[in-house]
């Protein structure tokens, strides 16, 4: 696999190959988010977003752990007014992650917990192993999430489901994970990553600015009223009759039939 990320990040780097961008984190031993790898997921999110050549995207931890939190030692040091000024960059770093303008999946491998259960949030799909533990035990600590439990959690399962989670900060077994809709699909341990860059390199040759349209017409139709979220669909998809791959799926069904038309991303 190629690494042509930035080179300025120590523990998250941007890996792209045959059109997908996978945000690997790799800081041992069990990923914890301090404020230097929120910084750089940040950054490697901004990357996944600018380059042409990433057409969908991977959030990965490993093989034995995703992200089993934030990094407590370095919180436990921090004042009221420490947080106060933090806390509004850790909530665009987590942001920037969900606002890449493609797919993107979580393969949640051992633990996602806390920030690291907040990070699989950020993705559109999550696939996680048979044997992996999610959950937002920040209840624990006495804190609540602050990296966007509360919401996306609540928007994924619903608000007693999220309540009961974070209410109770108990761990989720792969297999409630997917009852309650947390994830979205289970793979054997080993599988995981395969299982998601399969899932993310289908995009690889897809109408890439389609997709797009269709990603911000659900994330923005969720921070709305039924009426402005379909305004917002009705401007999207009017909008792709502007674009060249509009014009090459329509040309390809009518000529050959659904399926076959080879887009290039504008």
């Amino acid at each position: 696999m190629s690494s042509a990320g930035t080179g300025r990040n120590e523990f998250v780097r941007l890996e792209v190959e045959d059109g997908v961008g996978t945000i690997r984190l790799d800081r041992p031993k069990m990923n914890a988010l301090s404020v230097q790898v929120q910084e750089e997921l940040r950054v490697a999110a901004q990357e996944a977003t600018e380059r042409d050549d990433v057409r969908a995207v991977v959030l990965y931890g490993g093989e034995r752990v995703f992200a089993a939190g934030a990094d407590v030692k370095e919180m436990a040091d921090m004042s009221y007014q420490d947080m106060v000024r933090r806390s509004g960059d850790l909530q665009s770093a987590f942001n920037a992650v969900a606002r890449i303008p493609k797919p993107v999946v979580a393969a949640v491998t051992g633990y996602a917990l806390g920030g690291g259960c907040e990070l699989a949030l950020c993705a559109d799909v999550r696939f996680a192993a048979e044997d992996a533990t999610l959950g937002q035990p920040e209840i624990l600590l006495g804190i609540i999430p602050g990296a966007g439990g509360t919401q996306r959690l609540t928007r994924l399962v619903g608000p007693s489901k999220a309540k009961d989670l974070i209410f109770t900060g108990r761990f989720v077994k792969a297999a409630e994970a997917l009852e309650i809709g947390l994830v979205d699909r289970l793979v054997e341990p080993g599988r995981v990553y395969e299982e998601a860059v399969a899932w993310a390199r289908q995009f690889s040759s897809a109408a890439a600015l389609a997709l797009r349209a269709a990603k911000e017409s659900v994330d923005r139709g969720l921070e709305v009223d039924l009426e402005t979220g379909l305004e917002i669909e009705r401007l999207q998809f009017a909008g792709l009759f502007a674009t060249a791959d509009r014009t090459t799926g329509m040309r390809s069904f009518v000529e050959n039939g659904p399926g076959k038309a080879v887009f290039e991303g504008r």
